[in-house]
């Protein structure tokens, strides 16, 4: 019987571990924590449970795992929008659209962000080290700025945050009954995202940006 070599081990070792969490990002965005055992993530990957437990020794750290992974890439890219020498409201109109795009392409991650911050059951890691990097781009005094400036209302970041997020987080969250409600189809459901999100970028560009009088 041939011997593989450490690095042919290293790659299927590696290749073996992908497709765990692939299958388990899978059934966590479908059921939650609390909704799944080992053995519904082994049966969607083709395994079994000792080779689940070989690699990542429980549920809960996998959990764990791929909720940092969608915590860290829903992070990074607001901080690649705050990193730029753009103005504040182009920055603005730029994570509007981003954020919005980001979850054109995974609609499920929202609800799944949402339910497993709201689990008692399980610990929930947070990318301290994402969330400190966009406070050191310099985005709060660069708001606070803004305000002192005359340019945006008095509001805070913080609220900021919740208005934009109340706007772009609760459509995908609630797409399943804006189906169910106007009997529409899957198509016409992205449709009305995709429009959602020029009126979402109007309408809180507007309402946070005080216009100048014409001289």
């Amino acid at each position: 019987m041939r011997r593989l070599s450490a690095n042919q081990l290293m790659k299927r070792d590696q290749s073996t571990e992908e497709k765990i969490k692939e299958a388990a990002r899978k059934v966590f965005m479908t059921k939650g924590f609390d909704g799944c055992s080992v053995r519904d993530i082994a049966k969607e990957v083709g395994s079994n449970v000792a080779l689940l437990n070989y690699y990542f020794r429980s549920k809960e750290k996998l959990f764990e795992l791929i909720f940092e992974g969608a915590m860290s890439d829903f992070l990074k890219s607001m901080m690649a929008v705050f990193s730029t020498e753009l103005e504040l409201k182009e920055k603005l109109e730029l994570i509007i659209e981003q954020e919005f795009d980001f979850f054109m392409e995974h609609p499920e991650l929202p609800m799944f962000i949402l339910h497993s911050i709201q689990q008692k059951s399980v610990n929930m890691p947070m990318p301290s080290k994402v969330v400190d990097s966009i406070a050191d781009t310099g985005i709060f005094e660069q708001f606070e700025k803004a305000k002192q400036d005359g340019l945006v209302r008095d509001i805070s970041l913080r609220n900021t945050i919740i208005l934009v997020m109340s706007n772009m987080h609760y459509p995908f969250m609630s797409k399943n009954l804006h189906k169910e409600l106007h009997q529409i189809d899957d198509e016409q459901v992205m449709a009305d995202l995709r429009a959602h999100k020029t009126y979402v970028k109007e309408m809180i560009i507007n309402y946070l940006f005080i216009s100048k009088p014409e001289a």
